[in-house]
């Protein structure tokens, strides 16, 4: 039984009006043992203690976890498969991400992302962003403890397929889509959108992972210029510094989509300086095996191009935010498809998205294209088995930063509202280099069987569609530049821009 106590500490001894309490007043099981007696029947002593009395949300740290396997690395840290061995949710899997603060506090823009990676998991909830359960912290290190998406990454699916058929990037894109403007929505963008940052869970949707090149508070008309990405799916306008909003995730998609259907970025070279002189300023080439559509939705002829103006390419039906010339990867922002008001909605209304119903693909009522084969919850098939075969072993943590150094990351301790819950999907993060299907700076080139179901002549085949796959000349590996300056010379000689 409750009770309710009214006390005043400050009264003084004696007072008038106020008897003395006796101990057995007090506790009148004191006096019974004082007196030689037991209590009859069941009686539990409890030390009235702060955990015991202000139990409170549940205490988290790395104790409560158990290392499986390791995902990946990165400059910061690791990424573990781990299993939850204490409190709420017992015997769950997760993915572990460890970040070490000694790193991160080298750089003001290193430690400002960081945060703003663990608020947007925070507070961003879509079905197709990774779910942030936890978030601590030790003397130095931090964690971010999130779904497990046991499908791997799309990059790794991508390598494997070479190139997508195009109902296949459809689903893909579209889930994006969604996921992008909901972003959008909260005045987030992106950034870095590309196949590694994409995983799939065990049902084979997708999830946007890694914010951590996330800039929050772009409004309807407010810009950034922090000079950062992934340079073959960078926006122009990030190259040339003139100042960027959410237009350069619809650029990034873009470049996304054109991957998945070609086998490449749309705009590769030898070394960076030469990429990026190509994302400004070079000449985009579309496989003729691509449906009109999909040829539509990445590049369309603008109507300078094709002598007309937007009002001439509408019929009286259309409006302007339906105009086939604003399509992904125009230079000018403003003319590209979702740089303006519309944003998702309008790359939605696109033809290339005719058959997608929205509400049922953001309900997951549609089945994916592909659906991972997976053994257990602890399955890791799907990651590259260089990180899965190593020894997971989270490191000491024996750095001691100063005061001021650890004020950076007050307030970082998280616990989801849904860890009471039991989460069914299953988040990895694994960091990697390019993989040598990169190294081609021509489209892939589709098998024969597959022209010949979209109907293309064989005569319009491209070289390689016979058989063996085109040469070209190699092309770098692609470069993440995670808030970092312009790039330094390399080796192989380009220019400082």
């Amino acid at each position: 039984m409750a009770a309710v106590f009214d006390l005043d500490l400050e009264t003084e001894e004696g007072s008038e009006g106020e008897p003395e309490l006796s101990p057995s007043d007090v506790c009148p099981l004191a006096e019974s043992r004082a007196a030689g007696l037991e209590p009859v029947g069941h009686c539990e002593e409890v030390e009235l203690t702060e955990t015991s009395v202000n139990l409170g949300p549940e205490r988290i740290g790395p104790h409560c976890f158990e290392l499986l396997r390791v995902l990946g690395k990165g400059g910061y840290g690791k990424v573990f498969q781990v299993r939850k061995v204490q409190g709420t949710n017992l015997g769950k899997i997760y993915a572990m991400k460890v970040l070490r603060k000694a790193k991160i506090v080298r750089n003001a823009k290193d430690t400002a992302h960081t945060r703003a990676e663990r608020n947007i998991l925070e507070s961003v909830k879509h079905p197709f962003i990774v779910e942030l359960a936890y978030a601590f912290q030790t003397g130095g290190k931090l964690y971010l403890i999130l779904e497990c998406l046991s499908g791997g990454e799309l990059f790794t699916h991508l390598e494997r397929e070479g190139i997508f058929l195009e109902d296949t990037a459809c689903f893909y894109l579209a889930e994006i889509t969604l996921a992008l403007g909901h972003l959008h929505s909260q005045g987030i963008i992106y950034r870095d959108l590309k196949p590694e940052n994409i995983m799939l869970n065990s049902q084979g949707h997708i999830k946007l992972t890694d914010f951590g090149l996330c800039k929050e508070s772009i409004h309807e008309g407010a810009v950034t210029h922090t000079f950062c990405g992934t340079i073959e799916y960078m926006a122009p306008e990030i190259l040339v510094r003139s100042g960027h909003n959410r237009a350069v995730d619809w650029w990034s998609l873009g470049a996304l989509m054109y991957d998945m259907l070609t086998g490449s970025p749309p705009f590769t070279a030898e070394n960076r300086k030469k990429t990026m002189d190509k994302i400004i300023k070079g000449k985009l080439t579309l496989p003729p095996y691509l449906t009109p559509d999909a040829r539509d939705l990445v590049k369309k002829a603008s109507p300078q191009e094709h002598g007309g103006t937007h009002s001439q390419c509408l019929s009286p039906r259309q409006t302007l935010t339906l105009c086939p010339c604003l399509q992904f990867l125009k230079r000018n922002p403003s003319q590209r498809i979702g740089g303006g008001l519309g944003d998702a909605a309008d790359v939605q209304r696109h033809p290339f998205f005719r058959h997608i119903i929205w509400d049922d693909l953001l309900a997951r009522r549609i089945d994916p294209p592909f659906r991972p084969s997976l053994q257990s919850e602890e399955d890791v098939s799907q990651f590259d088995t260089h990180f899965t075969r190593q020894t997971p072993v989270d490191s000491p943590d024996d750095t001691a930063l100063s005061e001021s150094a650890n004020q950076a990351f007050l307030g970082f301790t998280y616990v989801a509202p849904s860890v009471l819950d039991s989460i069914k999907e299953g988040f990895s993060f694994q960091p990697k280099l390019r993989s040598p299907r990169r190294l081609n700076s021509s489209p892939r080139t589709p098998p024969p069987e597959v022209l010949a179901l979209r109907g293309i002549p064989a005569q319009l085949w491209p070289t390689g569609a016979h058989g063996a796959p085109s040469t070209s000349s190699p092309a770098a590996t692609a470069t993440t530049l995670e808030h970092c300056p312009p790039p330094h010379p390399t080796p192989l000689g380009d220019q400082e821009v």
